[in-house]
């Protein structure tokens, strides 16, 4: 075993993002959707409803469908004698405290003069095993039908912005009308005049927030805010993505690679310490013609720190020739 110091410059980092369909159908745009009447009927039917690819036994939910007023309005009570304390009012505060982080703080869609704070809201939570880091902005397209027979296409308007917004520390983009990342043949940059953008996206929490006013404002999609009573609001949202029939997203991951360029020259690493090149009692090289022509294999590659523990092992493909003619580059690549 021979050791060696790295020098800076044999060090190298490199970041590369890797994109994958995020459904799982390993298709890029989800066609078919269904829910499941026991889940619906159940105590979080009260709260969200899931979305799965299939009927059949190998469904896996794909996302969940939240709606959340700040008033508790569209849902039953939890105590009759305790008014507005709903789980409409409870999915409202935990988006509130997960995005914005100040229960005091108001959802606002759109930017500039054309914006509009939300009281309620429609939520399309990603499920977390379908994606990698985050979602790729750009990938959305969401084709939503309305009660009226009229559809709309919307993304989010990453292409659109040169510098990233945030919430509090979450990146965030406004949802337009259009596709890809930017907004099609449509006035106030996607936006609905007077209600603002269609809501927000959040590709680092798999969130999207869909804004009412904007939606009934396009397809008559408006959820019911009565009081003490559910409003099927999260069936309402999801009648209109299956009445789509298209919701196209991606996921994306940044992989860091660390690549550690190992340098072996003509006059380093050509003899060896295995008992069958060198004598274990004497130290001396067993065969005379190995003094001057020694012949070795470079098999593996170790790292060691300061303290020379062992942090990482690199093995050859194939054992590597070396002697005294020969220098070897060897490239270790670290993902992590």
């Amino acid at each position: 075993m021979a050791f060696k110091a790295f020098d800076a410059q044999d060090f190298v980092v490199s970041s590369d993002s890797i994109t994958a369909p995020l459904w799982s159908t390993n298709n890029p745009t989800l066609t078919e959707f269904y829910t499941s009447s026991a889940q619906v009927a159940s105590s979080a039917g009260n709260y969200y409803i899931s979305v799965y690819q299939t009927s059949s036994a190998d469904q896996e939910i794909q996302f969940d469908i939240v709606y959340a007023d700040s008033l508790g309005s569209g849902s039953e009570l939890y105590n009759p004698i305790v008014p507005g304390n709903s789980y409409t009012k409870t999915m409202y505060g935990q988006y509130r405290s997960l995005i914005l982080e100040d229960e005091n703080a108001s959802f606002v869609f759109g930017d500039g003069t054309n914006s509009i704070t939300g009281s309620h809201f429609w939520v399309i939570s990603l499920e977390r095993a379908r994606y990698k880091q985050s979602l790729l902005p750009g990938s959305l397209n969401l084709k939503l039908s309305g009660s009226n027979g009229q559809t709309i296409n919307l993304t989010d308007n990453s292409s659109d912005v040169l510098v990233n917004t945030f919430l509090g520390a979450t990146r965030v983009f406004q949802l337009i009308s259009g596709s890809n990342g930017t907004y099609e043949n449509a006035p106030n940059s996607g936006y609905v005049a007077g209600s603002g953008s269609y809501g927000l996206v959040f590709p680092d929490l798999g969130t999207i927030i869909l804004n009412p006013y904007a939606l009934s404002q396009s397809i008559a999609l408006e959820p019911s805010r009565s009081s003490d009573s559910d409003g099927l609001n999260t069936q309402k949202l999801y009648n209109a993505i299956s009445g789509g029939l298209s919701f196209q997203l991606n996921s994306q991951e940044t992989i860091t690679s660390d690549y550690v360029f190992v340098r072996a020259r003509n006059s380093e690493f050509n003899y060896s310490e295995n008992p069958s090149f060198i004598s274990g009692s004497t130290g001396e090289v067993i065969y005379d013609e190995f003094i001057n022509h020694p012949q070795v294999y470079i098999t593996t590659i170790g790292m060691y720190n300061d303290n020379n523990d062992l942090l990482a092992v690199a093995k050859m493909s194939r054992p590597l020739l070396k002697d005294f003619t020969k220098e070897a580059l060897i490239r270790v690549k670290l993902d992590f």
